[in-house]
């Protein structure tokens, strides 16, 4: 069975209630007019030329302010005479302004990290070592904390009587991006004087709800571009911690947890992870050069230090061992002995000796055995299993 419909205009009822003695008529800005009669009927009578060209009127002034192709477009002799400020970095050569994610495993410090940096910023202070940045106002949502754990944190960076900073500006609550975080975290920054930084501890914490039609990436994306455009359009840095997942990774960006959408929405990704190669703070972005610095934390002051280049410290690391190893040797060792001795990989003690021979620090006695350049005494050439015990 049809269900029966009315039409949104019945002409033959508006005929009829227009020729009935009207008691009330509203003239609709020149188009129209409602009439009501005796008998409380009503219709809408509109003129319908004149309706038709207030519409094709409408939709011309809506193709007027529409947005255009070319609005967003220059050319490159035009981009050439441009002036830009120089980018401008919240922790020197490191984490410049923009929308940065400091990802890591749960507990490898994080959070001590990003505190610190809020501190050295909000308070004039030094961070990571000897990296002072510029100073200026800091918000902190440190929503995996309460008062009490932030308090401690603090006392423990700050140490004994130091003064703690006015312009640190602390929350252990924050709405979520899409439900009015974001709308807060931009009064934050206009009530401030000279806002550098925003810090959200954790991503989980603010994330907007995923919206089920949206593939992974996409969703990661949407997740944090409302709060890249604000911080590029401010020139304030953002640094969102989120967690890396737990498969290892060739390349340090795939290890963050989610899609790449996060990654590929970020100014800068920051990683902080243990391996190979001891402690390192691993960052690629797109206004920094891509780097990896060995970084040590120290348990006492529950600050991390920049100790130099990764490969640097690694060489230097393996160098010191293996130099060690060689001096207290009884006899000529080979790579084998020296990677037991050391704990150090294969690979890695062979490309060292190889550099060291080079540099006269030890001595290839043999084929394949090696002896420290200050032990003489293991410098003759006698073959191996005929030397005196």
């Amino acid at each position: 069975m049809t269900k029966e419909t009315k039409p949104l205009i019945d002409l033959e009822e508006v005929a009829d209630v227009e020729h009935r003695k009207p008691v009330e008529e509203l003239e609709i800005g020149g188009e129209g007019k409602v009439i009501r009669t005796e008998d409380g009927e009503t219709a809408l009578v509109i003129d319908l030329d004149r309706f038709t060209d207030a519409l094709d009127r409408l939709k011309a002034r809506e193709r007027s302010v529409a947005p255009n192709w070319q609005d967003g477009t220059f050319t490159a002799a035009t981009l050439r005479t441009m002036q830009f400020k120089e980018i401008q970095y919240v922790v020197p050569d490191l984490i410049p302004e923009g929308l940065t994610i400091l990802a890591g495993k749960p507990k490898i410090g994080k959070s001590w990290l990003a505190l610190d940096i809020a501190l050295a910023i909000a308070g004039g202070r030094y961070v990571l070592g000897e990296l002072k940045p510029t100073q200026g106002d800091v918000l902190y949502a440190a929503l995996e904390d309460n008062q009490r754990r932030l308090s401690k944190r603090i006392r423990k960076i700050m140490g004994g009587d130091a003064i703690w900073p006015q312009r640190l500006t602390l929350a252990t609550r924050w709405r979520r991006l899409d439900a009015g975080g974001i709308d807060d975290v931009k009064d934050w920054a206009h009530s401030a004087v000279n806002p550098r930084l925003v810090i959200l501890d954790t991503l989980a914490g603010v994330r907007p709800e995923r919206n089920n039609r949206d593939t992974l990436y996409d969703g990661d994306y949407k997740a944090l571009r409302e709060l890249h455009d604000w911080a590029n359009e401010m020139g304030i840095a953002v640094l969102v911690l989120h967690h890396t997942r737990k498969m290892e990774a060739d390349d340090p960006i795939d290890t963050i947890s989610g899609s790449l959408g996060l990654a590929g929405c970020a100014d800068t990704s920051a990683i902080l992870s243990r391996g190979g190669k001891g402690t390192t703070l691993y960052i690629r972005g797109r206004d920094v050069e891509e780097q990896e610095k060995a970084v040590v934390f120290n348990a006492e002051t529950c600050r991390w230090t920049v100790l130099g280049e990764a490969a640097a410290v690694e060489q230097s690391y393996t160098q010191a061992k293996i130099l060690t190893a060689l001096e207290d040797a009884t006899d000529l060792m080979t790579p084998a002995d020296l990677a037991t001795a050391t704990g150090i990989v294969r690979n890695n003690v062979d490309q060292m000796l190889f550099r060291m021979v080079r540099d006269g620090e030890i001595i290839k006695v043999l084929r394949g055995r090696y002896a420290h350049a200050k032990r003489p005494d293991l410098q003759n050439p006698i073959p191996h299993g005929k030397r005196k015990k």
